[in-house]
This record gives structure tokens, sequence and C-alpha cells, in this order.
């Protein structure tokens, strides 16, 4: 069934490759999954060979107003009664030798979860991937101040203990799941090992997040030993926030906000981060709340 969904271009000579996977939708806040990818496929100059066919897997003619429909549509540039760019899906791997590694950029689909997992792992199988990394983000009460948070969802248990090392905090939810949950739930079965990061965003900072996107990429680099030039990512990043920096002080309601969030982020990077010197400095008498 995958053989008239799942194409393969082109057979790299890849030696027990990584995966990384990024989609947009649900957990592509600030651009941060799709951006993480987008980045790694420019800085290894990463070659596409193989793609999943969108056809099967999306809704384009979805029911409801405009603004709803206009989520699940491709989207379509005119110019001076010209069609001049037509956004269609797609779902596209791309390969770099040197650092040994799948890339693949993607939407998450509306249908036949399934069959779109088979599709990934299919792949996997064929170039003999025993590592999978989803990269994401979620939108919560980090202040933009602050370094996002990365949260963390696994396949085995034993693979926590090398984990917890690069500051990575393990998911506690219940709630609707992304197909992410089901790639993670079904690769033991397939012996892959695969670790969902997912890196919590201020929810206050609308388009794409160059402060996350960093984030993501540092924890990376630390995982899979890679060679990464991100001053680009950081310059942008130092301009947002200047930016945001501007815009908060016109809002003294919105200071006040920001304040409460870094001061609650601050105290719970400092409780479990810190614990010992806290403990240590409670003994001494000195308390801290």
């Amino acid at each position: 069934m995958t053989a008239e969904h799942l194409k393969i271009w082109e057979r790299p000579k890849l030696d027990s490759p990584r995966m990384i996977l990024g989609l947009s939708g649900w957990m592509d806040g600030g651009a941060v999954s799709l951006g993480t990818v987008d980045f790694l496929v420019d800085e290894f100059d990463a070659k596409m060979f193989a793609e999943i066919v969108a056809d099967d897997f999306y809704i384009y003619n979805f029911p409801g107003s405009m603004e709803i429909s206009a989520l699940f549509r491709p989207h379509v540039s005119l110019e001076d009664g010209l069609v001049k760019d037509y956004h269609q899906i797609e779902n596209l791997f791309y390969y770099d030798t040197k650092n040994q590694l799948i890339l693949f950029e993607g939407k998450e689909p509306n249908l036949k979860w399934n069959l779109f997992c088979e599709c990934i792992f299919a792949l996997a199988e064929e170039f003999s991937v025993k590592e999978m990394f989803f990269v994401g983000s979620y939108a919560g009460l980090v202040p933009h101040t602050r370094e996002p948070p990365i949260m963390c969802t696994v396949s085995d248990a034993t693979l926590k203990e090398h984990l917890a090392q690069y500051k990575i905090k393990f998911s506690n939810y219940k709630g609707p799941c992304s197909i992410v949950n089901q790639l993670t739930r079904t690769a033991p079965e397939l012996g892959i090992k695969m670790v969902s990061l997912v890196a919590e965003i201020p929810a206050y900072v609308q388009g794409r997040n160059p402060r996350c996107l960093e984030a993501m990429l540092k924890r990376l680099a630390a995982l899979l030993h890679l060679e990464l030039n991100l001053e680009p990512i950081r310059s942008l990043s130092d301009k947002l926030e200047k930016k945001i920096d501007t815009l908060i002080e016109e809002r003294s309601e919105l200071a006040d906000h920001i304040e409460k969030l870094e001061a609650n982020y601050d105290e719970e990077v400092f409780d479990s981060d810190m614990g010992d010197l806290k403990r240590w400095l409670e003994q001494q008498g000195i308390r801290l709340d």
C-alpha cells in the first residue's frame, strides 16, 4: 500500500542515519518544527530524495467559515490576473551524508494516520534508521526574555538517563494527541528509538520565533554532535527581543504581566535545576520565599 504513497527517487549511501522530523500544524508554533528542519537542510545543503504523496492525507474543502476553511486549503498568489505562486502541500525527505541525517519536512495529515506513519517507517526501514527525533513547540507561559524549556517524550524509558543531562524535562500530559504520539508509540515495534523534543514558547509572540528556534537547534546540536553556525539565528533573536521590549515599554500592563512570568520562570528553574543550592541556603538560615 505504501508503494503508491511513498516515492523514493534516489537511494543515497547512508549508514544507519538519524532521522529528524518537522511537521507544520498543531505543534509548530513560532515555526520551530519546520524552521528547525529547514535550517538544517540549508546548513548542510541536504538533497531532496523522496516524498510522501499528499493527495490522500488532507482535507482541502473543509466545511465552515472562510477563516476555518482557509487553514486547510492550498495557498495561491495572484498578480495582475495571473497565478504567480501555488503552494501545494509537500512532504519531503532530504539526506545529508556527512552527518548521516535524513530530514523530513511535512504537514501533519488530516486523514489516514496509520498509512502516513507506515510511509515514514517504510523509508526508515529502507535506510536502516534506528533513531528518530521529532522537533516541535507549543504556546505556554514562558517569557520571551528566557530560554524556552524543552519537553521530551521517549519511546523507551532507557533513553531518559542520557537525555536528562541536556536540561530536558519529561512530559506530563493528558488530552488530544498528535501523529507524533502515534509514531512514538509504534517505533519500538520496529526497533527504532524515538525522541520527541517540544519547546514551550511565549504565547504572546506571534509568527516565527528565532529565540525558540535557536534553543531547539542548540539542543539538537548537542544531542547529535552537529556543528552549526547559529550566529544568524542569534542575531534575529536579539532583534526580535529588542522589538518586543520597545512595544512592552508602551504598555505598562503587559510589562507587569511579563515580569510575573519571569518571576515564575526563574523560581521554577531555581527549584528544579538548583535545588541543592536552595536547600543549603535554607540550612544557613537564608530563606528565598
